[in-house]
């Protein structure tokens, strides 16, 4: 079986999309000694990898378009809108191959509102046609599904999760930081993100549930906008309690997982949010909004899923910060296993390898997959 994968970039700067796709093309790698898997995708300065390890695939790194050397079995793409996974769409169909479309967010009710009349005129010339003429599409969660079943799909949707590769996050439990406890916000610094929210929220909490507590907000995004935020910091007089950060990767990341005693991702939308099962599989408890589609954290006891917005978002920081040290522990050892046990990049990739299987009439349809 060859497989081909196309994401618009795998840089460093991108994002969750970049890690999840090439550690799930990795496992899927090591598990099946039967499928050849290529990636497609633009030049970029810092990509996540420039190879894979196994013989049994490659990397193709393109200008402007890529050019299909070979007809491959099945096409997936992850993302839409960008003109490659178009691309992507004409050659599947002109080879009468089938293919995946992995939608990563990009049709949650949030992201449509976001440059609206652009979206509107790409869903009516190609988009939506495309979404429709695909063998199956791939969803991170059911909140997803969901929501691709109410603009009127009616493919076979996946339900399979992105996957997080536990050998890179120690087994060992943590020892957290007591006099300086440390708040965690690791991902793209983004208006979708909510970071406005958290700064308002701290902001009006007690100077007395705030002693001995410290923000840090890490990652990359555009200068005008990390800006206006170090000026909201600087305004909000909270210059000594929240800062911001340049980027981490690989260990270093991992490292400022395991110091925090809580992970706060305020988003107003995420498809999956990778940087949720880091911090879980961190020993880390986290709070996250329903903008996300993390209802496991109630359900497993390892944080909080909230509504979106400052009231709730300060409240639930009230009442975080104020249990003891053994409540903390007990959630992060809460969320470590609720991603072994769900989220493990293992199994994941095995699901994955059962829909090709699937897709390509080999095997009975799995129960993950969703047909109206």
């Amino acid at each position: 079986m060859k497989v081909i994968h196309i994401i618009n970039s795998i840089d460093k700067s991108t994002g969750g999309p970049a890690r999840s796709v090439t550690h799930l093309m990795e496992q899927i790698l090591k598990l099946s000694k039967n499928i050849h898997l290529d990636l497609a995708t633009k030049n970029s300065e810092k990509p996540i990898i420039k190879s894979f390890k196994s013989k049994k695939s490659n990397i193709y790194f393109y200008k402007n378009k890529f050019k299909f050397k070979e007809p491959y079995d099945i096409y997936h793409a992850h993302g839409i809108w960008q003109r490659p996974i178009h691309e992507m769409v004409i050659e599947a169909r002109s080879e009468k191959k089938p293919f995946i479309i992995t939608i990563r967010g990009m049709l949650e009710p949030w992201s449509l509102k976001q440059n609206k009349l652009k979206k509107y005129f790409a869903l009516q010339l190609y988009q939506f046609r495309d979404l429709k003429k695909a063998s199956c599409l791939h969803a991170t969660a059911q909140m997803e599904v969901e929501s691709l079943r109410n603009l009127g799909l009616k493919n076979p949707i996946a339900m399979i999760p992105n996957g997080i590769d536990l050998d890179k996050f120690p087994k060992e439990i943590p020892v957290k930081k007591i006099k300086q406890k440390k708040i965690l916000f690791l991902s793209r610094i983004h208006p979708k993100k909510g970071i406005e929210n958290l700064i308002e929220a701290w902001k009006e909490l007690d100077k007395s549930i705030k002693k001995g507590w410290v923000i840090e907000i890490v990652g990359n995004g555009e200068p005008k906008y990390i800006q206006k935020l170090q000026e909201l910091i600087r305004e909000s007089k909270l210059e000594n309690q929240i800062f911001i950060l340049s980027p981490v990767f690989g260990s270093d990341k991992i490292k400022l997982y395991r110091e925090a005693s809580l992970f706060v991702l305020p988003t107003f939308s995420e498809n999956f949010g990778v940087v949720i099962a880091e911090a879980l599989a961190s020993y880390t408890p986290v709070i996250t909004t329903k903008g996300a589609p993390w209802i496991d954290l109630e359900k497993y006891n390892c944080g909080w899923w909230i509504d979106i917005g400052v009231k709730p978002l300060r409240n639930t920081l009230e009442e975080a910060m104020s249990i003891s040290e053994k409540t903390i522990l007990e959630k992060g050892k809460n969320g470590r296993m609720l991603i072994e046990q769900k989220y493990s990049i293992d199994a994941v990739a095995r699901k994955m390898i059962t829909l090709y299987n699937w897709i390509l009439k080999k095997t009975e349809k799995p129960a993950f997959v969703d047909i109206l």
